[in-house]
């Protein structure tokens, strides 16, 4: 009695142990809901190339439930015992045949007698594929194709004329030939084309010109089938002739223009019709047919029907039913196959095809042996990859497993100074990318190519751990498949989404810092072109005037300062630090208030309110990490989640340690070096040099004291010129009243002209 399947858990996925054959052959009757997947693609796979089209039974290009349990019963019914299955080895031992596989015994003893190997307790999947290769070459296909080559040498030349005469068959290597079945087809069209050749005295009645009469006869035929049926209606229906004309308005309305004059043309009759339905030669119109016409009478109807004026109805019909069977014969005889072959048809020996029929049913009596070859090498690639198939399919513990590859990954991808293990095919990406940006992992589409410039391939990366911003697309590392063949790799994609829970508490801050950043670089452009436009407007301003002072005939008086002018700009400037300094000593006087305490305590509310929320949130997206989408992506049809667990995640993505027994030196040995460049560059003589820290400090320091020094006549300035509102005004000047608002000075309308010397 089998023992009981057991269930374990990995990451949160509950699947099926499957440790051996026999708990396989168990398995594969528990519900398909049960299974991690239900279908996967060829693609992508990482095992024997022939072990899956055994597998793609329907040669669809995906496997699936029904087709992997067909696989394990077909090998559980020729093993009677599983150990190779359980070491997954490429070796059959002949003793675990089951009397069901007498079949692959006898071929696996063939082969083994034709290798002459010295041990016959035991065939190998090389041992197999090399036979294989021997027994085909040699022409033995079991097929019953036999290539030229390996047919007898006096019909050789006759095969190859039957074999261009059908479309071209191939042998199991790969091998132009010929078979049975070709045979008989050309036996059948030789039959027939004899026969019809016999049949073609009394069908080309007009000798060798036959042919080419009726094909004359034909390119007429609609033109003189028309005619005579005019003639018979009007033979029916005198008063039909009228109709059979052109009106004048037609004709007056074509006049001018060529085609349709053409077309109208081409609807008349080809002569007048006569009611007696025969046709004069001599009355012809000189119509678009007359040409071909004129033609067909004197090379056609006069040599046929002896009669050089005329043509009658009855002696038409004659004409066109002899020339009909012409082509009949014509059309029959280009269908032939053989037609090529007709010169020799009549010599062909039968014993000529019955030699090459024998060399074909000799390689189709081999087809069972042969067969059974096939199958010695299906049963052994089950034996070796079928446990480690259901173990990535109805359940996937190497997914989880540290040393092992799940068969649907690529390799492993070095970037950015992490290991990340777990790469699929992503193919294509489009596709791929439209399925897992619906998720919540962060996935990176990496081009992978070989370094021979050979045809590379784009693979899927889930990012677990460590800092997602710092990946960029463009962004080159290495890549090593599973078989550690070294790839360049390049990001072509990135799906960002938060790798861990500090990264998504922190990108509030970062985002609030990019927008920071993005709008004072935006303002100080604008601010950048505001001061050039000033420049420019004040230069415009002065060469004005300069030109109008040159030509104003009298003097004027002064002009008031304009303030877009340099004064303008020194009380802007003088302004805009009265603000500042304003707003400081706001700041200083409010902040005065606080104690440590609370500076501290708004801190960390602040923090905390922006905080928790992406905390929070983050941690959900975290939690509904899964794996299932990067499959889907590629073709997989899964039942489970495969939940990204933080052990699962901490395998995927890596930063691996320091070599064991390694040491760290902490000097920096940069600045030793920099120390030495300086001292040679300053040649022995000891400079002071000011930290940065405490160059920033001084120039505070010193702008405070300039700001300090003119504060009250700015203030002045600015209250006289009600810039400041009143509160402002009384807070930094308090024991002054506010100055009156001075009237504005009349601006001249021209400058005060200079004196002209003489």
């Amino acid at each position: 009695m089998p023992a009981p399947l057991v269930y374990r858990r990995y990451g949160g996925s509950l699947q099926v142990d499957i440790p051996h054959f026999a708990a396989l052959v168990e398995a594969i009757d528990i519900p398909e809901t049960q299974w991690i997947a239900t279908a996967c693609p060829l693609d992508g796979l990482q095992c024997d190339p022939r072990f899956l089209s055994f597998m793609d039974a329907d040669s669809n290009g995906r496997i699936r439930v029904a087709e992997v349990r067909d696989a394990v019963r077909y090998t559980a019914k020729r093993l009677q015992s599983y150990k190779g299955a359980d070491a997954r080895s490429d070796v059959l031992e002949l003793d675990t045949l089951s009397p069901e596989a007498a079949k692959i015994r006898a071929a696996a003893r063939r082969i083994l007698e034709a290798l002459k190997a010295t041990d016959t307790a035991r065939i190998s999947l090389e041992q197999v594929r090399a036979s294989e290769k021997v027994l085909r070459d040699a022409g033995l296909n079991g097929d019953g194709i036999v290539a030229l080559p390996f047919l007898p040498e006096p019909v050789r030349a006759l095969a190859t004329r039957i074999m261009a005469a059908f479309p071209e068959v191939k042998n199991r290597a790969g091998q132009a030939g010929i078979d049975p079945s070709m045979l008989q087809r050309f036996r059948d069209a030789r039959a027939s084309l004899l026969t019809h050749m016999a049949q073609k005295p009394s069908t080309h009645v007009w000798g060798e010109a036959s042919l080419d009469r009726a094909r004359r006869i034909a390119a007429v035929k609609p033109l003189l089938d028309a005619y005579f049926l005019q003639c018979r209606l009007v033979a029916a229906q005198p008063e039909a002739a009228a109709s059979l004309k052109l009106p004048a308005g037609r004709v007056e309305g074509a006049l001018g223009d060529t085609p349709a004059l053409e077309k109208a043309a081409s609807v008349l009759p080809i002569a007048p019709l006569e009611p007696s339905g025969v046709l004069t030669w001599a009355r012809l119109y000189r119509g678009p047919a007359f040409e071909a016409l004129e033609a067909f009478h004197k090379d056609v109807a006069t040599p046929v029907t002896g009669d050089a004026n005329t043509l009658s109805d009855a002696a038409w019909k004659e004409m066109s039913a002899k020339a009909d069977a012409v082509l009949a014969w014509q059309t029959a005889f280009d269908a032939n196959p053989v037609r090529g072959m007709v010169a020799e048809l009549s010599s062909i020996a039968d014993a000529d095809l019955a030699r090459i029929e024998t060399a074909s049913q000799a390689d189709l009596a081999l087809k069972e042996e042969l067969d059974a070859i096939t199958e010695l090498e299906r049963l052994i690639l089950y034996q070796r990859w079928l446990l480690t198939f259901a173990n990535n399919f109805i359940s996937m513990p190497d997914l989880y497993h540290s040393q092992k590859r799940a068969l649907f990954e690529k390799g492993t991808l070095i970037l950015g100074g992490r290991k990340y293990t777990l790469a699929v095919l992503a193919h294509p990406r489009a596709a791929h990318s439209a399925l897992t940006s619906k998720g919540t992992t962060c996935i990176l589409y990496v081009q992978v190519t070989p370094r021979d410039g050979g045809p590379g391939y784009e693979v899927a990366v889930p990012v677990t751990r460590g800092r997602s911003n710092l990946l960029e697309v463009g962004k080159r590392g290495i890549f090593y498949d599973v078989a550690d063949k070294e790839y360049d790799a390049i990001v072509t994609e990135i799906l960002r989404q938060p790798v861990s829970l500090w990264e998504a508490m922190i990108t509030p801050f970062q985002r609030i810092g990019a927008f920071i950043t993005s709008k004072a670089e935006a303002f100080a452009a604008s601010g950048d072109k505001a001061f050039e436009s000033q420049l420019e407007s004040g230069y415009a301003h002065a060469s004005t005037v300069a030109a109008t002072a040159a030509t104003a005939p009298t003097p004027a008086p002064a002009a008031a300062p304009v303030p877009g002018g340099a004064a303008g700009l020194v009380a802007a400037g003088g302004i805009a630090f009265a603000a500042v300094g304003s707003s400081l000593a706001f700041i200083v006087t409010q902040a005065k208030a606080l104690t440590l305490v609370d500076v501290v305590s708004v801190a960390i509310t602040l923090a905390a309110v922006v905080m928790l929320p992406s905390g929070l949130f983050g941690w959900l997206k975290l939690r509904r990490r899964n794996l299932a989408l990067l499959l889907e992506g590629s073709g997989w049809a899964l039942n489970d989640r495969l939940k990204l667990t933080a052990d699962l995640a901490s395998l995927i993505t890596r930063k691996p340690p320091l070599p064991k027994g390694a040491t760290i030196d902490r000097t920096d040995r940069l600045r030793s070096t920099v120390s030495a460049i300086r001292g040679e560059e300053t040649e022995g003589e000891e400079e002071e040099k000011m930290p940065g820290l405490v160059k920033l400090l001084v120039v505070l320091i010193v702008l405070g004291a300039v700001l300090w020094q003119v504060r009250a006549p700015v203030a002045r300035l600015a209250c006289g010129r009600h810039w400041l509102s009143a509160q402002t005004c009384s807070a930094l000047l308090p024991s002054e009243a506010p100055l009156p608002t001075p009237a504005p000075a009349p601006v001249p309308s021209a400058s005060p002209a200079l004196p002209v010397v003489p």
